[in-house]
């Protein structure tokens, strides 16, 4: 079996620092997507077209890809970390 040592307290604050800034960077995307999107939408309101759609499809479903890396991947939400704990716990149990 093959046991990884617990973290260092330099390591578990690097690896914290990284996981923030990738969850930062994400609320910066989704909030310049947010003020594009709505200055798209006014031009196109005040030319009465609804073609500000297509980037808001568009960049919507890349904003919607990176918040799954950031929130569901290693760095984000804890999944991972998750699941490596069961895998522990159940391979323990043996």
């Amino acid at each position: 079996m093959n046991r990884t040592a617990p973290m260092t307290d330099q390591q578990l604050d690097r690896l914290a620092r990284k996981r923030a800034s990738a969850k930062m960077g994400w609320f910066i995307h989704a909030f310049v997507y947010l003020c594009v999107n709505a200055g798209l939408a006014l031009l196109a309101w005040g030319g009465g077209r609804d073609w500000h759609l297509f980037p808001l499809a568009g960049w919507g479903l890349g904003l919607a890809i990176h918040g799954l890396a950031v929130w569901l991947g290693t760095g984000g939400s804890g999944l991972h970390d998750r699941l490596v704990q069961a895998e522990r716990e159940r391979l323990a149990g043996k």
